[in-house]
């Protein structure tokens, strides 16, 4: 399986130290698109792939799954030109469906190409439990609490203290960086106008942590996922990047496991 990153960040960093260094069964990164060319050049040395600034000579190369690892500014520009290029791809950045629209097009064009688009499940669990639930109709609640230490969300205070609650639509919009769980699970579960978020900011935390609670016919489920940091980053999760290298190792597997 051939690769394709567009970004150039920590999580492009980890992808290919695990598939490149660490010898991913049957996969390969072969190539990296991006606009910081001191950091592509960086990664393209280090970890034996070609760095590409321009979008269509990137995806000439003969890759067959594409990773978004970058911002949701850039994914909203690159990802429709990916699948139009019959490339399957992964979205890091799931905070650019906060946009329904772009969502259901670019869901058509993978129809029409023929190509697939998975959604990672980033830094939560529990996705698979109310995939199952809608599937007959059945998710009457979804809620997550997020709570977050000052320094991953990029500010300064000594008190606990509820910055939002709201739809996760909404969630998305104040804070596009670091709720990208809220619309993952609200695209699983009823959706962004109806999925409950809170977020808090919690000095005394030493991990983000997000508690995921749901109601209906199935019964009730609450689900607690306290998340190491990535490497020189506290605002992205290593469960984020790990989720996606699960995908990259599961696209082939002859079985699957949950949905």
């Amino acid at each position: 399986m051939n690769i394709g990153i567009i970004g150039t960040g920590n999580i492009a960093s980890y992808l290919l130290e695990q598939v490149n260094m660490k010898r991913m069964a049957e996969g390969k990164v072969l190539a990296i698109f991006g606009r910081n060319q001191e950091a592509g050049v960086r990664l393209s040395e280090k970890y034996d792939a070609d760095f590409f600034t321009d979008l269509p000579r990137f995806l000439e190369q003969p890759m067959d799954i594409i990773v978004e690892a970058s911002t949701v500014e850039a994914a909203a520009l690159y990802l429709e030109e990916v699948v139009a290029n019959k490339k399957d791809l992964v979205v890091s950045s799931i905070g650019v469906f906060k946009d329904a629209d772009f969502l259901k097009r670019l869901k058509t064009l993978a129809e029409t190409a023929g190509t697939q688009i998975f959604l990672p499940s980033g830094a939560i669990g529990g996705l698979d439990l109310l995939q199952s639930a809608r599937a007959a109709g059945g998710l009457e609640r979804v809620r997550i609490t997020t709570r977050k230490s000052p320094a991953s969300l990029g500010m300064e205070t000594d008190k606990e203290e509820m910055l939002f609650e709201g739809s996760a639509f909404a969630a998305v919009e104040k804070f596009p960086k670091n709720v990208n769980v809220a619309l993952v699970l609200a695209i699983a579960g009823i959706g962004p106008e109806k999925t409950e978020v809170r977020v808090i900011v919690d000095p005394a935390v030493e991990r983000n942590t997000h508690t995921i609670e749901a109601e209906g016919v199935f019964g009730r489920m609450q689900l607690q996922v306290e998340n190491n940091p990535m490497p020189n980053n506290p605002k992205t999760s290593l469960l984020a990047a790990l989720s996606i290298l699960a995908v990259l190792q599961n696209r082939n597997q002859a079985v699957r496991i949950g949905n």
